[in-house]
């Protein structure tokens, strides 16, 4: 697992961004986080960094938000469905493993229905109101190379 420290929005944001330079259409990033824990801004820095040109909200309402950029970003927040019949019924096993990467906020709800490779981005809180812990796990091969011991910070 690796960590960083975030000292502010803009700073998430920015590795976000940083880490978006490492994926891969199909990859899929897990954020977990408590509410107000900035998984919107990591999103929208992921987004700046696949050149998501619209602007990047929370889909805490419409359950899936659909970004275009270098590659499709499904932006998914689960926090709302009551049980995996509903994750059948938007559809989330077509946009997992796809033509763009999948970013699912929440997924501690759902965890038999996670796939088995992914990078986990969990926010937690740091040591002022605007700084958070960034702990990075990543499970899979298909990441081993590109993420694990790269210089994100």
């Amino acid at each position: 697992m690796q960590q960083y420290t975030s000292s502010s929005p803009e700073a998430t944001r920015e590795f976000a961004c940083k880490l978006a330079s490492f994926l891969i259409a199909g990859d899929v990033v897990l954020l977990q986080g408590d509410l107000g824990a900035g998984k919107t801004e990591f999103v929208k820095g992921l987004a700046d960094g696949l050149k998501v040109t619209e602007r990047v909200t929370s889909p805490t309402f419409t359950l899936m938000n659909l970004y275009q950029g270098t590659m499709p970003v499904y932006h998914f927040d689960l926090y709302r469905l009551a049980d995996s019949e509903d994750l059948a019924n938007i559809g989330f096993d077509e946009f997992i493993g796809g033509d763009g990467v999948a970013v699912i906020e929440w997924p501690n709800l759902f965890p038999t229905e996670m796939p088995d490779e992914y990078v986990k981005v969990e926010l937690l809180p740091g040591k002022n109101p605007t700084e958070r812990s960034l702990q990075i796990e990543i499970k899979g091969n298909r990441y081993a190379r590109r993420i694990e011991g790269s210089d994100l910070a």
